[in-house]
């Protein structure tokens, strides 16, 4: 099922960053179909294979350079969608299911490894929202002091994307090239507060007004 439902739905885009992201949501819904179709058992199990898999790939050199580069052969594919599944497996070698070799299987065999972890980032935003849960990233210079990070939380619940959400999960990244102020990510919405961006924003009307 999840095959066909794949192949099917690859289409020859253009190269970049939002072809790429177009694609690897493709892969996303049709892996979480079938999953759903499977049972909500089977999504959760799913979702751990492959939280798992994104962690080893951004953690193992040798993952990401698998994943990564377009001109192995079919060998060398076969040989590291082995070594993939056993990082899955975890400590406790729980088997790994069919749906996520199915996966993988498909992404080498159509050439579109490179999209792995934009299809685990869609999967898992596509659970979510089965689940009514929403997930807030707020990316920040240096991590939020306790007290702004419960205020912050406290200010989103109250809006109306939350309201209709059944649970509220807020993450904090730190990424210092902002300078200072936030970045607050849900869905496909975004608000940019940051300090770089009024900088970046300062510079194009002095670069204008020249």
């Amino acid at each position: 099922m999840l095959s066909s439902a794949l192949r099917t739905s690859t289409v020859a885009v253009t190269h970049g960053r939002r072809a790429a992201s177009s694609i690897a949501l493709k892969y996303s819904k049709a892996l979480c179909s079938a999953a759903l179709a499977k049972s909500p058992q089977v999504l959760s199990k799913v979702q751990i294979e492959l939280n798992t898999i994104s962690k080893s790939i951004a953690e193992t050199p040798e993952l990401n350079t698998f994943v990564s580069n377009p001109t192995l052969s079919a060998k060398e594919r076969v040989a590291g969608l082995a070594y993939l599944y056993a990082k899955a497996e975890g400590p406790k070698k729980e088997p790994v299911s069919d749906i996520t070799k199915n996966l993988f299987a498909v992404l080498s065999e159509n050439g579109r490894l490179s999209e792995t972890q934009g299809v685990i980032q869609g999967f898992n935003e596509l659970v979510a929202k089965y689940k009514g849960e929403l997930e807030v990233v707020v990316t920040s210079a240096a991590p939020l002091p306790r007290d702004a990070a419960v205020k912050l939380e406290s200010i989103l619940r109250q809006s109306q994307a939350v309201l209709h959400a059944k649970s509220l999960k807020v993450v904090n990244k730190v990424n210092p090239s902002l300078m200072g102020g936030i970045v607050v990510d849900f869905g496909d919405k975004s608000i940019d507060l940051s300090v770089s961006s009024r900088v970046n924003k300062l510079n194009n009307v002095l670069q204008q007004s020249i």
